[in-house]
């Protein structure tokens, strides 16, 4: 067998891909710290900051396969040019809405143009790099990307509102894709072995409602903003359409979505890995910040100082996640990296932040770089199952799984904190009730009460507050690394098979 085909240009298009995919990630946690001002700028309910916030992901989620099997059905190249410019072009009307119902409807057309660039950068990736050693290397690049977007995504939105207003947040992906998509113009191939099919919209659409519906329903429930029944009807809705999503694919000659993908161990595993471990990346770092300045009184400057270590090691955990990949394999760099991240996990739980020392950085380190690795360790398992041709379907799946653990990670964290949290609450005995109700929602409602009360009773109750979070704080590190722990076993034995797929040659 002859050897691979190298492009002598795959490295260049590597870095045209990761710039592309930057802004992408950036949008998901961008926007947090941005909460309380859009708010006050455009008279937005609690209602409409939610749609804000979580529609980006929630139609990202739906969005992601049927792009996929788009890009695989006419071309990366069409699919991805097509999605820059709409990224790019909703990031400016977002930048400039007037309304909170105009930023929802940008945030839309960015979850379409994402949608559209997220598996063509990894389709992109899969078709260019026919090397397994290069291949990897390269996703660790592009896992480092990912990690250290999202991880800084509320730093950026912080520091741009320290100077700036809140659009500046959108505007600057602008600049990226005026230089981005042109140079993806000149060096993507035109030359694509596409599979044969035509795209059923009708299809796209039915998988788009129904994951939408189940990813909405979950949020409301575990939230409490509606009714059983609800939710109950909005769940039976989703998985309707997906019951019957699944049916066309199985009658189907030319399927939107091959399912015949989740035969594979190594996909079932990748696509698991990156929904826990993106849901444990982002909802640990939320978990930290509330900590870190509710708890510990440090300013959101000084929060995200403290977290650098975690941005900086899953920086490097892509690359570090490629090479020992290769030197290694990849089943035993995956299990050990997930086990190592549960340990560091636990660790934290009970780790003293008042007084970190140098042993809590380091844990913090550890903890990005691991869960980092494991990231990456998902993307080479499930790309290095599938021939080229199908790369994009594939990439697809995995960025269903990254945008579903984000923000199912921080909804399911967010949650269980404040069920933890409203127990172990010991409000002062001479509280009103509504007050006290009020207080137990949240560390956030506890300061907000507080600031209602005479100085002692207020200093009371943000103690009583403080002791709360810390308490909530250690059972939900324990509780997800024992989570990833058991992940780690799994994962084991669902790459004890794993070979990666013979490449074409040329």
């Amino acid at each position: 067998m002859s050897a691979p085909y190298r492009d002598p240009r795959r490295w260049l298009v590597l870095v045209a891909v990761m710039l592309a995919f930057l802004p992408v990630v950036i949008d998901m946690t961008v926007l947090h710290v941005a909460v309380p001002t859009l708010t006050q700028s455009l008279g937005a309910s609690s209602t409409e900051v939610l749609w804000i916030i979580d529609i980006y992901p929630l139609l990202m989620a739906g969005l992601l396969v049927p792009m996929g099997t788009l890009a695989d059905r006419i071309g990366n190249r069409k699919v991805m040019l097509t999605g820059l410019v709409i990224f790019g072009a909703a990031s400016v009307l977002a930048a400039f809405s007037q309304s909170a119902g105009m930023l929802i409807a940008a945030r839309v057309l960015l979850a379409l143009g994402g949608a559209m660039i997220v598996p063509c950068v990894l389709g992109t990736i899969r078709r260019t790099f026919e090397d397994d050693g290069e291949r990897a290397i390269a996703l660790g690049l592009w896992g480092t990307v990912g990690s250290a977007g999202a991880a800084v995504g509320p730093l950026v939105g912080g520091g741009l509102l320290e100077h700036f207003w809140w659009g500046s947040v959108f505007l600057i992906n602008v600049p990226i894709m005026l230089l981005v998509a042109p140079t993806c113009y000149f060096l993507l191939s035109r030359n694509e072995v596409t599979s044969p099919g035509k795209w059923a919209l009708g299809q796209a659409l039915l998988l788009i409602a129904g994951m939408i519906s189940l990813v909405y329903a979950t949020k409301a429930g575990i939230g409490g903003s509606h009714s059983p029944w609800i939710i109950t009807l909005i769940v039976a809705f989703g998985v309707f359409l997906l019951s019957l999503f699944a049916r066309k694919q199985i009658l189907s000659d030319n399927p939107m979505l091959d399912l015949s993908l989740f035969s594979h161990p190594a996909i079932v595993a990748g696509i698991v890995m990156a929904l826990v471990a993106t849901g444990a990346l982002a909802g640990v770092e939320l978990t930290l910040a509330q900590e870190l300045q509710y708890v510990i009184g440090k300013s959101p400057l000084e929060a995200g100082i403290f977290m650098v270590p975690i941005m900086i090691a899953a920086a490097i955990g892509g690359p570090v996640a490629g090479v020992l990949s290769n030197t290694f394999g990849l089943r035993r760099v995956a299990s050990l990296s997930l086990l190592m991240g549960a340990g560091t996990l636990a660790y934290l739980g009970s780790a003293d932040f008042h007084n970190p020392g140098l042993l809590v950085p380091a844990a913090l380190a550890m903890a990005g770089l691991t869960l980092s690795i494991g990231l990456t360790a998902s993307s080479i398992a499930i790309m290095g199952s599938v021939p080229p041709e199908k790369g994009s379907a594939a990439g697809s799946l995995e960025g269903t799984g990254y945008e579903l653990g984000t923000g199912l990670g921080i909804t399911l964290f967010g949650v269980f904190m404040a069920m933890i949290f409203s127990r172990a609450l010991e409000v002062p005995p001479d509280l009103a009730l509504p007050l006290a109700q009020q207080a137990g929602r949240s560390i956030g409602d506890t300061y907000l009460v507080a600031n209602q009360l005479p100085a002692e009773q207020g200093a009371a109750l943000i103690a009583a507050g403080k002791a709360a979070f810390s308490a909530a704080h250690v059972t939900l590190l324990s509780t997800a690394a024992a989570v990833i722990g058991t992940l780690a076993v799994v994962v084991y034995f669902l790459l004890g098979s794993y070979r990666p797929t013979e490449n074409s040659t040329h």
